[in-house]
């Protein structure tokens, strides 16, 4: 019995031996199961242990986060490549072509009073019978494509204050003209004036609606111009930027959207002892796929952009600007004729026009042709030297389609060629030969003056046309870029993606049910 006693305190005497050797300094049992450790153990949020993210967990947070960074790269996409078809269809559909639109109104306006001071200059000369029938033609031309840009003006303007009000500046003050500019005419005709030498009141009456074109109509619309090319110039420079962040934007978050694949094709992969997953392998591809297809995109839109507002549309503008101050400058050259007591406000006029084609610094308008054919020929020589300013200058500094460069050296020769027959009209008017310096400055025979500005406004017209086709053409093909079509397959590759990444992970699921 004394040795069962023993034997059954030996427990309670072993952990009394053991309680003591922890307290003198023994190895112990370690930490009690409430004691430091433990505590910061159940202090850890639960999500940020491993044992937490057991397999269907970790499967289902991964299948979500592949749902999120699709979706997410898939907003960015649309934000994108959705601002740039807005601001390209700001561009190409509106401020530019109401920017030329105006700038064309410009031009007809200005060649309606070059036609109106011929008649005034061609009197009732019976050597000027046909050229009268002619002037009064192109005048009546004139006039009715200024009504037509104004119809279209007024139709776009529709929502801009600003515009509408510029446009009915130039409505009110277009109606007035063509009422003087009509009784200068009857004034004419009665007079019976020989060439050169308009009647007192019909020469008033015209000094009142050239006063009125000068001072009110070509400034409004030249401000719907300058307007209207502001806006491009605005919505371009912020396009431009956008598109150069929002490529890198859709970069980053379309190789996250791929990440979030990789990590959970690789889980699935050693979870359930599967290499690939088709469906979710075929999203994935599918993802690579509208990532590159997004890039290149957004890519394709900066080109497209760049090609239709900086090579094609500035050109175009300046091109329009050119040929509606040289229309101008033309009406001048008979305004100079038919005015001797205004003849040096309208030769001032003349050149400060002829500045704004070809800029030349340091001349004057007698030296002006001189000082001009040494940066001509310059320029022949080496295109990229370009010494000269003004529209013209702009244009030969700006050439980038096919053929460009030798229609704009074309408009550079006419106009050197309808100068030429300036400096000889006003010595004619010099030498006292008025009725030749009229029959120089209308005549249409080669080597007269109108015959040489026609050429003028010939070759003007072919640089137009050449860089209105290449802006037509950009906008035109991203419009097709990121058109519907686009649209709509973006989405239905978004589904799909979406759809083979849960019907990757669904059968997965289910062997845990």
């Amino acid at each position: 019995m004394a040795a069962l006693a023993s034997r059954t305190a030996v427990p309670g005497q072993q952990a009394s031996a053991e309680g003591a050797g922890a307290g003198a300094g023994g190895p112990g049992p370690g930490p009690a199961p409430g004691g430091p450790r433990a505590h910061r153990v159940r202090n850890v949020p639960a999500p940020l242990t491993r044992a937490w993210w057991h397999t269907p967990r970790l499967v289902r947070g991964l299948a979500a986060l592949c749902l999120a960074t699709l979706l997410t790269a898939a907003a960015v996409a649309a934000t994108v490549l959705g601002g740039a078809r807005d601001g390209i269809d700001a561009i190409g559909h509106r401020s530019a072509p109401q920017a030329v639109r105006a700038a064309d109104l410009y031009f007809a306006l200005s060649d309606m009073d070059a036609q109106e001071a011929d008649l005034l200059l061609i009197g009732a000369d019976p050597d000027y019978t046909a050229l009268h029938a002619q002037t009064l033609a192109t005048y009546q031309q004139r006039r009715a494509q200024a009504d037509g840009d104004l119809q279209q003006a007024a139709a776009a303007a529709a929502a801009d204050p600003v515009g509408q009000r510029d446009v009915q500046t130039v409505l009110g003050a277009l109606g007035d003209y063509e009422a003087l500019a009509a009784r200068a005419q009857l004034l004419e005709e009665q007079a019976a004036a020989p060439a050169g030498k308009p009647s007192s009141a019909a020469l008033e009456t015209y000094r009142q609606a050239t006063d009125l074109l000068r001072q009110k109509l070509l400034p409004a619309a030249d401000q719907v111009t300058a307007d209207n090319a502001a806006t491009v110039d605005r919505v371009y420079a912020a396009q431009h930027d956008d598109l150069g962040a929002g490529w890198w934007w859709m970069l980053a978050t379309g190789l996250l959207a791929l990440a979030a694949l990789a990590a959970l094709q690789r889980v699935l992969a050693l979870r359930f002892r599967r290499r690939v997953n088709p469906p979710l392998a075929a999203g994935t591809l599918l993802a690579v796929l509208a990532l590159a297809a997004g890039l290149g995109l957004a890519s394709g839109a900066d080109r497209h952009l760049v090609t239709a507002k900086a090579n094609a549309y500035d050109s175009v503008i300046a091109l329009s600007r050119a040929r509606a101050v040289a229309y101008d400058s033309n009406a001048d050259e008979s305004r100079y004729l038919i005015d001797p007591s205004r003849s040096g406000a309208y030769t001032q006029s003349y050149f400060d026009k002829t500045q704004a084609i070809a800029h030349v610094d340091g001349t004057t308008q007698d030296g002006y042709n001189a000082a001009l054919a040494p940066l001509a020929d310059q320029q022949r020589l080496d295109h990229r030297v370009v010494s000269f300013g003004g529209y013209l200058g702009s244009e030969l500094r700006n050439v980038t389609f096919p053929g460009e460069q030798d229609a704009a050296e074309r408009v550079l020769t006419d106009f050197q060629t309808y100068q030429a027959d300036d400096r000889r009209i006003r010595d004619l008017q010099a030498q006292g030969r008025l009725k030749d310096a009229v029959t120089l400055d209308t005549g249409t025979r080669p080597g007269q003056s109108n015959a040489d500005f026609g050429a003028l406004a010939d070759s003007l017209g072919d640089v137009l046309d050449i860089n209105q086709k290449a802006f037509d053409g950009a906008v035109s093909a991203a419009d097709g870029d990121l058109g519907t079509a686009t649209a709509v397959t973006g989405g239905l590759a978004l589904l799909a993606a979406l759809t083979l990444t849960a019907l990757g992970i669904a059968p997965r699921l289910r062997e845990y049910r």
